[in-house]
């Protein structure tokens, strides 16, 4: 009896499963959510973003608006706090000291990203 009751309930819980997964794929909508287009932040704009209070970098082609972590950045924030406001891809690479950010730094650059860089042609 209890072997029976192990069975059905494992090949009704299967089939509750199968049944979420089928309907939200074919569910209207239930595909990709469209992206929004990009914000394209200019020099002129991130200049404008220059001080700890207010500290946007250029980095790798992308637009991070870093005000929220300087305070949690694992070396004083003054290190970084001169590159507010600029482009800054060569100091994040080096560290201005010749040794790449790790593999965690990188994973949290697109949690401050506010857009793409656009230089001043």
């Amino acid at each position: 009896m209890m072997r029976t009751l192990y069975f059905v309930s494992t090949a009704l819980f299967w089939v509750a499963v199968l049944g979420f997964w089928a309907g939200s794929a074919w569910t209207p909508g239930a595909r990709e959510p469209a992206v929004a287009a990009e914000r394209e932040v200019a020099a002129a704009e991130l200049a404008r973003h220059a001080t700890p209070a207010d500290c946007w970098m250029a980095i790798r082609g992308g637009v991070y608006d870093l005000t929220s972590y300087l305070p949690d950045h694992p070396s004083r924030p003054q290190i970084i706090e001169p590159w507010c406001g600029k482009e800054a891809t060569e100091a994040y690479n080096t560290k201005t000291k010749g040794r790449s950010h790790s593999g965690e730094a990188d994973a949290l650059l697109p949690k401050y990203r506010i857009g793409s860089f656009t230089p001043a042609r």
